[in-house]
């Protein structure tokens, strides 16, 4: 894959019979030619992630729109605010994260033998998965809101309060919330583990890059469906939110991330770990495999020492 990168470190003639230093802009180093190579084989894996992103987007805005219309009240005389329902997420994150380190990983270990339980790409797939369940909930909840709203006629009436409780918000969020904690955290372990060693801060900005991605491509998703899905039925109006359909943009959501899921496991299939040299532990059974140990090198220069000096009082 991408030998014809090889073709920079190749010295040329010319540049045997220079006396000069080689010019760095056309001739590299073979180190610096496989490390470009290993960075350019996790982007297929690393552009996965920026759908994911694209996907969750609508949880700070149409998320936030469909709160502001639904009763909020904790008790008569306080409502919490639309905009923090997005601690729902992060609270499902970490409580994801706990479980998922302390429960998870110790009894799915059994039956791989895998150190982690599961590899990061099986993490990132099964992230994927969960959170095409997340928009599913979202169309879903749309649609019961909608019916409540037309069953007390206040579908033309965009600042009434909707009789139903925002906490069925609260579902969609939770799901998104753990599907990061496989998907999120098994992305940023890929690109730290199958980077090479002097390019791994460029493996986790690599990470973040995929957030400004997917907003960006967030964005240019809302702006397309508003602008071709038509004056009078339009999807995402911009006054009136009973009017539209937001939970056909939903379900485009879902199918993008079908597609996306689907992308995500031929790259996955067709992508090869990079290897790593085993490191086996010093014991006294077995020293043979320490003849490269640091440590047993230590205690054989010491014990020299100790003949040397011995050998001097005789």
């Amino acid at each position: 894959m991408c030998s014809w990168l090889d073709k920079a470190a190749i010295v040329t003639e010319g540049e045997i019979r220079d006396s000069q230093p080689p010019n760095l802009w056309r001739l590299s180093t073979v180190h610096r030619v496989e490390e470009l190579k290993s960075i350019i084989r996790i982007l297929p894996i690393w552009a996965a992630a920026i759908l994911l992103v694209t996907t969750s987007s609508y949880e700070h805005s149409f998320a936030v729109q469909q709160a502001r219309t639904m009763d909020r009240h904790l008790s008569p005389t306080f409502e919490i605010p639309p905009a923090s329902l997005s601690i729902f997420s992060v609270l499902s994150l970490l409580t994801g994260l706990v479980l998922y380190e302390r429960l998870f990983v110790p009894f799915i270990r059994r039956f791989t033998g895998h150190p982690s339980g599961i590899t990061c790409l099986q993490r990132m797939g099964i992230g994927c998965m969960i959170n095409i369940f997340a928009t599913i909930a979202a169309s879903m909840i749309e649609m019961k809101r909608k019916a409540v709203a037309m069953h007390h006629n206040l579908l033309d009436q965009p600042n009434a309060v909707i009789p139903i409780s925002v906490f069925w918000l609260v579902p969609q969020f939770c799901i998104h919330g753990l599907a990061e904690v496989f998907m999120y955290v098994g992305h940023l372990e890929f690109l730290y583990d199958q980077a090479p060693e002097s390019m791994r801060s460029t493996a986790a900005a690599l990470h973040y890059l995929t957030t400004s991605l997917g907003n960006y491509l967030g964005t240019l998703l809302v702006t397309l469906v508003h602008g071709y899905s038509g004056k009078q039925h339009n999807w995402l109006p911009n006054r009136n939110l009973n009017r539209g359909k937001l939970e056909y943009y939903y379900l485009l959501v879902t199918g993008i991330q079908v597609l996306n899921f689907i992308y995500f496991l031929v790259c996955a299939i067709s992508y090869t770990y990079k290897s790593l040299e085993a490191v086996k532990e010093c014991t006294k059974e077995n020293k043979d495999c320490c003849t490269g140990c640091p440590r047993q090198d230590s205690i054989d220069v010491h014990n020299e020492g100790d003949r040397l000096r011995s050998n001097e009082r005789v």
